[in-house]
C-alpha cells in the first residue's frame, strides 16, 4: 500500500527517538520513500548514519553544511505525508507558535502535505494545560495528532506520554493511504511536456513546456491509487518512482502511445503542449543558411485530444487543456465541445503566475454539464489536486 509514497519523517530531541530508527525501517520495508529530517537535539539520541543507511537517503539535520544547503521549501512540497515522531513538548510548542529556529520547523512551515504529530514526553508535561492548548491549536489547523500510549516513561514513572509504537504508526499510515485512494483499481494515462518536430538532424519546432503540470497530475492520480502511465515529451524534470513512463519526441509518437493504450484506460488527461503542425519534409542533413528567407511547408499533426473524445466509452473520463491568449473562456468552452471532452482546463498566458516553465499556475475548469470552477494562482502540485478532485467525482 505504501509503494512509492513519499514520507518525511521528522525526529525531535526525545529519548523515544530510538523508535524512529525502527519506524524508518518499517516504512521503507512497506515500500515508502523516506527522507529523515532531524533537530540537532535528536541527533544526540539517534544516529543520523544509521537512519541514512536505513532510509537510503541523505539525513537532513541543519539548514546547511560545509558544501550544501537543505532546501526546506523543496522538502516541504516533496512529500505525500510528514510524520513528526517523536514530537517533543518543545517542538509541539514551537509548531503552535510558528517559531522557525531549525530545519525541521522550516520544513513543517513549508509543507503542503498532511502532517502527523506523534507526541512523546513525561506524563506531567503531557497533561500540562500549555501542552494541551498547543495540541488543540494544531488540531484546529488540520494537523493529525496521534494519541499517546501509557506505560513506563523515561523518568521511571508510569503513566501517559509514551510515543506510539512504530508498528501502530505504520498500520495507521497504511490505513490512511488506503482510505485516501478513491481511484484504486482504475487506470489513467497522462500526456505531458512539449513535442519536438524535427526540421533536420539539428533543428526542431517546439515550445517552452517543461512538463511539470502533467507530471504533477500523473503523480496525484498515482497517489490516489490509479495505475498511471505518463507519456512524456522532451523534459529535464524528475519523474516520481512508481509512474510508468513512455518517453516520446514527436506528436506522432505521442499519438501512437495513446492510440495503443487508450481503450483500456479509465482516465485520459491530455496535458501535453503538442505541436499542431510538423514539417512536411525532414531534411536529411543540416539546412544551410543561404537566402534571406526560408520557406517551410507544415502539415497538421494528429489531434490526440479529439481522438480520445471521439472514441471514449461512456465510463471513460477525458480531460483537455486550453492555453489561450484572448477570449479565453469562450475558446475553452468551444474546445470542450468540439473535442468531446469531459473537463477542459483553461489557463491564460495573460495571467501572472500561469503558463510554461514555472512552478505555479492559475486555472479555470469547465465541465460538459456547464459547471465552471475558477481558482487562484497556486502551485502546480495544488492545481493537480483540484483537477484530480473533479476527475474522482466524474469517475465515482
Amino acid at each position: 500500500m505504501l509503494a512509492g509514497k513519499k514520507i518525511i519523517l521528522g525526529i525531535t530531541g526525545s529519548i523515544a527517538a530510538y523508535k524512529a530508527i525502527y519506524l524508518t525501517r518499517l516504512l521503507v520495508k512497506n515500500g515508502a520513500v523516506v527522507k529523515v529530517v532531524m533537530t540537532p537535539a535528536a541527533a544526540e539520541f539517534a544516529s543520523p548514519l544509521v537512519l541514512e543507511t536505513l532510509s537510503k537517503n541523505r539525513v537532513h539535520v541543519g539548514l546547511s553544511d560545509s558544501t550544501t544547503w537543505a532546501n526546506h521549501v523543496e522538502l516541504g512540497r516533496w512529500a505525500d505525508l510528514m510524520i513528526i515522531a517523536p514530537a517533543s513538548c518543545n517542538t509541539i510548542g514551537k509548531m503552535a507558535a510558528g517559531i522557525c529556529d531549525n530545519l525541521l520547523l522550516a520544513v513543517y512551515l513549508s509543507a503542503t502535505c498532511p502532517i502527523w504529530v506523534t507526541p512523546a514526553m513525561d506524563e506531567d508535561m503531557w497533561r500540562h494545560p500549555a501542552t494541551q492548548e498547543n495540541l488543540t491549536k494544531l488540531r484546529n489547523w488540520g494537523i493529525n495528532t496521534l494519541p499517546v500510549g501509557s506505560g513506563e516513561l523515561a523518568s521511571g514513572l508510569t503513566g501517559e506520554g509514551r510515543m506510539q509504537e512504530p508498528e501502530e504508526i505504520v498500520a495507521l499510515v497504511n490505513l490512511y493511504f488506503e482510505s485516501s485512494q478513491p481511484l484504486q483499481g482504475k487506470k489513467a494515462i497522462v500526456t505531458a511536456g512539449p513535442t519536438y518536430e524535427p526540421l533536420d538532424p539539428v533543428r526542431f519546432i517546439g515550445n517552452h513546456s517543461s512538463g511539470r503540470m502533467g507530471i504533477e497530475i500523473a503523480t496525484e492520480l498515482m497517489r490516489r491509487g490509479a495505475e498511471t502511465t505518463l507519456v512524456l515529451g522532451p523534459s529535464s524534470l524528475e519523474v516520481p518512482v512508481g509512474l510508468t513512463v513512455i518517453h516520446v519526441q514527436t506528436a506522432g509518437e505521442m499519438f501512437e502511445a495513446i492510440h495503443s493504450r487508450f481503450a483500456e484506460q479509465d482516465v485520459a488527461v491530455m496535458a501535453a503542449a503538442v505541436a499542431d503542425y510538423r514539417p512536411a519534409d525532414i531534411a536529411p542533413d543540416k539546412i544551410k543558411k543561404k537566402d534571406d528567407t526560408l520557406q517551410l511547408t507544415l502539415v497538421k499533426n494528429p489531434d490526440i485530444l479529439k481522438y480520445c473524445g471521439e472514441n471514449k466509452g461512456e465510463a471513460q473520463v477525458v480531460v483537455g487543456f486550453a492555453l489561450e491568449t484572448s477570449n479565453e473562456s469562450a475558446h475553452a468552452k468551444e474546445k470542450l465541445v468540439s473535442k468531446k471532452a469531459d473537463l477542459m482546463v483553461l489557463n491564460s498566458l495573460r495571467d501572472e503566475g500561469a503558463g510554461f516553465g514555472g512552478t505555479t499556475n492559475k486555472v479555470s475548469i469547465f465541465d460538459k454539464e456547464g459547471k465552471e470552477y475558477h481558482y487562484p494562482v497556486e502551485s502546480k502540485k495544488m492545481v493537480a489536486k483540484w483537477i484530480v478532485d473533479l476527475i474522482a467525482e466524474k469517475i465515482a
